[in-house]
């Protein structure tokens, strides 16, 4: 007999309704966007108690737990890289909440500790969100964020000495750290005008961001204003100063894709007393352009204006005209330019993708002539240790079957040699010959042929009978790459499955021409990419609907969201982490205003009619043919600030109203709202495990799959 569930009775309110070119949309429970009153936070404890004892109930969840932290618990390495004098570099032994910050006199000398942010709190919810050493390696800047949340405090430490600065840089979010050549002082981004809560549970939008400059030493309150766009309340300013220390680029971004570039020309510190004039060099929000590198006036920048792919152009500061500007390195018509880093004064390390696979090449900076490829495995570049002012650089390989490799050469002395393995990361209990990694290509509904990896016991056999994770994202030109996952590894572990990573549209695995066919009016092709590989998987026998999960987070979590609206007879179970749900009302909140480049925005009535099809708090009805909801489990956190928790919150009331009572709907709706935390960065170690201890028993228990020890 199968589990019934009697779901928390939430109010609603059927008065609560929008006119949109038209069109009334009822939204009962508008009440649940205020995190703070009472009634939602009765609704959040309501909902926690239906779904904790569920997820407890499932007897091996303390088996997962025990072999997360088991198989977790192997030493984590970032690559080194050289400021000033010194060598710095990321260690977490294992199960630390969060990473520690090292440091080396030189690479064969004892490491010592610089910066531990696990001293910061008790539960690891203190984490470092950015950092930025002054030039000449004495100073150490960086950002912390409290629970997850995307607002920021900046401070400073003496490398030297190991004291710190006494100001605090507040009301900093979305921002830029960027030094004056003479290490006096840092650009960066705050929000002046900004009154909230700066915990993460404040859901208004925010405005006017000003680019200012601290001095070192002094208080906030002395900083100098130097850049705003009072016109455009919604812009955020990136900058950078170039390497050579004359100027400051400028890069205005209203959204998540284009932005504008300007410059002007900056001495040391002293020179900044008040606002700073600027010289546009592009003024229309049509490309990305991303600084590289200089050499005095020719600066370099990657672009994907005119070159979906992504090209490196220069830009003659005398003759910055578009007319002007010349290819140091054209669009590869078959590989996406990805990053691109300056090295060893005079060169261009460049990495590229080819169906989804890392390609590592280094490149003349004055001639853009090809000088060498650094041999890969089927994987990708998941870290890098390298500047301008130095000719050693590393880099960090990985794969869905690879921890991490760090690799080293000196391009000054060593320049076609192989590279050295630097340090190789190992996992006890892990032997990498057990399971395979495989890529298909499958056909989407309109014929367009999609990639994706599939990850097995090397034994598996195609039965039908396997259970399946299937991950997709789709969205804001990110690619999803082969990357080392314990949690994906204890799933094929314990339940002798497998896990699958399509590369579906809206993604940046193909470029901008990839990015532009799922999104906007093209979001559908996202959602028919993702089901199609769900059909997929069960047409070449890997396994059946009855066992396929599906998981996503954030822009993924809508398409998981949209995923089980549309097709809920495809599905076993669904996973949405932190979703963007509503898709009417989702750029009045925080920074959502920036999503409108990949969404469209309700204001605008074609688009509206295009979201409104798909938008998952929208579409939510009862299947045809006694069909019901997989089982679905929405996970969402009280203090994001990024994805705010009320679309998980409407979304999981409009699921239980709907559905909740309906004799054929046996699969759970759960939602389970964290305390305490944010949208994801930052996330300490235990949270991580236990938000993945609490998946895989959801996904087992809801799906009756045999655990095994072995």
């Amino acid at each position: 007999m199968a589990e019934r569930f009697s779901y928390p009775e939430a109010r609603r309110d059927e008065t609560c309704i929008d006119i949109h070119h038209g069109i009334e949309i009822k939204d009962p429970y508008r009440w649940l966007e205020d995190p703070k009153s009472d009634e939602t936070i009765a609704f959040i404890d309501a909902q926690n108690d239906i779904t904790r004892p569920y997820l407890d109930s499932y007897p091996h969840s303390g088996d997962i737990r025990d072999r997360l932290k088991d198989l977790w618990d192997f030493p984590k390495y970032s690559c080194p890289k050289r400021h000033g004098d010194k060598y710095y570099y990321y260690i977490n032994s294992g199960l630390q909440n969060q990473s520690v910050l090292y440091v080396q006199d030189t690479l064969e000398s004892e490491p010592r500790v610089f910066f531990d942010p696990n001293t910061l709190s008790d539960d690891g919810t203190v984490a470092i969100t950015s950092t930025q050493f002054s030039p000449d390696g004495s100073i150490f800047g960086y950002g912390l964020s409290v629970a997850g949340a995307e607002w920021n405090t900046i401070q400073f430490i003496n490398t030297q000495t190991g004291e710190k600065y006494p100001e605090v840089l507040e009301k900093v979010k979305y921002s830029p750290m960027t030094w004056t050549r003479d290490n006096a002082g840092v650009f960066y981004g705050m929000y002046t005008e900004q009154e909230g809560d700066v915990d993460g549970s404040d859901t208004a939008g925010i405005k006017n961001q000003k680019l200012c400059y601290h001095r070192i030493g002094t208080p906030q309150s002395e900083d100098v204003l130097v850049i705003e766009f009072p016109e455009e309340p919604l812009w955020r300013i990136g900058a950078q100063v170039t390497d050579c220390g004359n100027y400051l680029i400028i890069t205005p971004i209203k959204d998540c894709r284009d932005n504008l570039l300007y410059y002007t020309e900056i001495g040391t510190s002293k020179d900044i007393t008040g606002k700073l004039t600027v010289t546009k060099i592009v003024d229309k929000f049509e490309a990305d352009y991303d600084y590289i590198t200089n050499n005095g006036k020719k600066m370099i920048f990657r672009t994907n204006k005119n070159a979906p792919n992504y090209r490196l152009i220069c830009i003659d500061l005398d003759n910055k005209d578009e007319s002007q500007w010349t290819d140091l390195i054209p669009a590869d018509p078959k590989r996406v330019l990805d990053w691109t880093a300056a090295v060893d004064h005079d060169k261009l390390l460049i990495c590229y993708g080819e169906d989804v696979k890392d390609i590592l090449e280094l490149y003349d900076a004055n001639t853009g002539k090809y000088i060498r490829t650094f041999s890969l495995d089927l994987g990708s570049i998941s870290g890098f240790g390298g500047d301008y002012k130095y000719s050693e650089i590393f880099y960090q390989f990985t794969s869905f079957l690879t921890p991490g490799i760090i690799y080293t050469i000196d391009l000054s002395t060593n320049l076609y040699d192989e590279p050295k393995v630097f340090r190789e990361i190992k996992v006890d209990g892990f032997n990498p010959k057990e399971y395979k990694t495989s890529q298909v290509f499958y056909s989407s509904k309109d014929g367009t042929k999609i990639p994706m990896f599939i990850v097995s016991r090397a034994d598996i056999v195609k039965n039908g009978q396997n259970p399946a994770l299937l991950y997709g994202y789709g969205g804001f030109n990110i690619s999803i790459q082969p990357v080392f996952s314990v949690t994906r590894l204890v799933f094929i572990q314990s339940f002798h499955g497998i896990f699958a990573v399509p590369n579906i549209r809206g993604g940046g695995e193909y470029g901008e021409t990839w990015h532009n066919s799922g999104r906007l009016m093209n979001k559908q092709n996202v959602f028919d990419d993702f089901q199609s590989a769900g059909e997929f998987l069960i047409e070449q026998g890997y396994t059946c609907k009855e066992k396929l999960s599906i998981q996503g987070g954030s822009n993924g979590g809508l398409l998981v969201a949209a995923c089980i609206n549309q097709r809920p007879d495809l599905f076993g179970a669904a996973i949405a982490s932190v979703p963007v749900i509503d898709m009417l009302r989702f750029h009045k909140f925080t920074v959502g205003y920036a999503w409108i480049s990949d969404y469209g925005t309700s204001e605008n009535e074609n688009e509206f009619k295009n979201m409104i099809k798909y938008s998952p708090l929208h579409n939510i009805k009862i299947p045809d043919n006694n069909v019901q909801y997989p089982a679905t489990l929405l996970l969402t956190a009280d203090h994001d600030d990024l994805v705010v928790p009320l679309h998980s919150l409407k979304m999981i009331a409009t699921l239980q109203w709907t559905l909740g009572k309906l004799p054929q709907q046996t699969n759970p709706l759960l939602a389970r709202i964290e305390t305490n935390a944010g949208h994801g960065r930052g996330k300490p170690t235990s949270k991580i495990i236990e938000e993945s201890t609490d998946i895989l028993s959801f996904i087992a228990k809801s799906l009756n799959l045999k655990y095994y020890k072995e």
